[in-house]
């Protein structure tokens, strides 16, 4: 009967190496200790990713291929699979994902479980699904108000504070209001001039409700104004929350800032003039009467305005 020390004996008396006989000794136990099984194909690892050339820098767009899922977490996976040809380019807005059933047999999933993670990456805003002979599964654009939701979910759930939102907008608009300095366009200044106008005309025929809705669009086209997109999605985002209150505080009481269409143009004339130092000392003044008219009412600010359902007249 075979051992291994009688192997490693006669391999030795042949004037073989030592590291070939070890290597004979493990070959040999490996195959006589246990019966042979047919090889089975190895898995990628669900953290690993196979290397895809970016094809944003070619002339003729390529149709995206989808590797099989071999994961249990199928849903997330599928989700995940579609961002990464977004982010490699070779999906972009408008464009249409195959077919269900051509993007279930590559994807190597139900088409139930395909159908899970369309609908959550609709939700998300990646995705629009059509129904209808011309429908199927489109790239959305990009869609910045969506931090709105996420900002108001923050605070239901009370990882973030009123106090701290209105804090942050304080800080946000310090830097909102320096790069409007250095960025703004003549279109970006006429947009807040017309702008200030209409809240002249409202103030004048006693549509407070009206003005407010001016200065929610007044801060969102200041927000514009610095030619930076996070900013103004951060600035919007915040701004939505905090206007609720001013709207709540005005529908409640009929009280408005006083001389509010004067402060604008001051401000405004310190924009024009690119005088960053002015128009930020301006504009922290007028935050600051805003946050003690609103802390006059002691249910102003509270969390309950702050998440309940836009009220008429206020666009999301």
């Amino acid at each position: 009967m075979w051992t291994p020390g009688s192997s490693f004996l006669q391999e030795a008396k042949k004037g073989a190496s030592v590291e070939w006989v070890i290597h004979l000794i493990i070959h040999r136990m490996s195959t006589k200790s246990s019966p042979r099984v047919p090889a089975r194909p190895r898995s990628p690892s669900p953290d690993r990713r196979e290397r895809v050339p970016d094809h944003r820098a070619g002339g003729a767009p390529a149709a995206p291929k989808f590797r099989p899922i071999h994961t249990r977490r199928a849903f997330e996976e599928i989700c995940e699979r579609i961002r990464e040809q977004l982010a490699l380019g070779v999906l972009k807005p408008g464009d249409k994902l195959p077919p269900e059933r051509d993007l279930a047999q590559q994807l190597g999933v139900s088409r139930n479980v395909l159908r899970e993670a369309l609908r959550s990456l609709e939700m998300a805003g990646v995705l629009r699904l059509r129904k209808g002979v011309r429908g199927g599964a489109f790239i959305q654009e990009g869609d910045t108000s969506r931090m709105n939701g996420v900002m108001r979910d923050m605070l239901s759930l009370g990882t973030i504070s009123v106090r701290e939102l209105s804090e942050a907008r304080v800080h946000v608009l310090d830097l909102v209001v320096r790069l409007a300095c250095a960025n703004a366009r003549k279109a970006d200044l006429d947009a807040l001039e017309a702008n200030i106008r209409r809240t002249e005309d409202a103030t004048r025929e006693g549509r407070l409700l009206d003005r407010v809705e001016c200065s929610r669009e007044f801060y969102k086209l200041l927000a514009a104004s610095t030619a930076n997109k996070v900013i103004a999605m951060i600035m919007d985002s915040v701004t939505e929350i905090h206007m609720r209150f001013v709207y709540a505080k005005v529908s409640s009481s009929g009280v408005a800032m006083a001389r509010l269409a004067e402060k604008r143009r001051q401000f405004l004339a310190a924009l024009g003039e690119r005088n960053a130092a002015t128009a930020t000392r301006l504009m922290r003044t007028h935050l600051e009467s805003v946050q003690r008219m609103l802390e006059q009412d002691p249910g102003a600010m509270s969390l309950h305005v702050a998440l309940a359902e836009v009220q008429p007249g206020m666009r999301r």
